[in-house]
């Protein structure tokens, strides 16, 4: 015969199992790193200012450079252990677009440079160009339709 547990004993059994919260530290993390990747992407863009680059091409030249340095950090494996640091904080801005690029693609790179680098790094930046291209073409005809009205 079964033992049956009443409610109470199994709270009691899953309160003992169950962690501890720790939202309140990952909020905070997530929201120092995240705000360290964009103040060093102001950084760089205030640099490019000073540089004397054309402020039509400072987003861009911006853009590009934190790419890089999400791609470059992934590549060297430091980019996880700063997600695994800061969780979320890591995950939204650019660089961490840049890292769900390269991370299939370094995984995938003893099946070789066609097979494994280059189509792997399309595992997840395949869905998300279709989705932004198709987004935006229909926006686009969204936009053309509202302004013959």
């Amino acid at each position: 015969m079964k033992n049956k547990m009443t409610n109470e004993q199994y709270q009691k059994y899953v309160d003992k199992k169950t962690p501890n919260s720790t939202l309140l530290k990952d909020v905070t993390l997530a929201f120092l790193v995240g705000g360290l990747i964009c103040i060093i992407g102001q950084a760089i863009s205030d640099g490019y200012r000073g540089l004397g680059l054309s402020e039509e091409l400072i987003s861009p030249a911006t853009s590009v450079s934190l790419i890089f340095i999400g791609a470059l950090l992934t590549g060297l494996g430091l980019y996880d252990k700063i997600a695994k640091f800061a969780g979320a904080g890591t995950i939204v801005p650019i660089t961490g677009f840049s890292n769900s690029i390269v991370s299939p693609a370094m995984e995938f790179k003893s099946e070789g440079l066609v097979l494994g680098l280059a189509a792997k790094m399309f595992v997840i930046a395949g869905p998300v160009l279709v989705y932004g291209i198709t987004a935006s073409v229909l926006a686009g005809i969204v936009y053309l339709l509202l302004s013959a009205i």
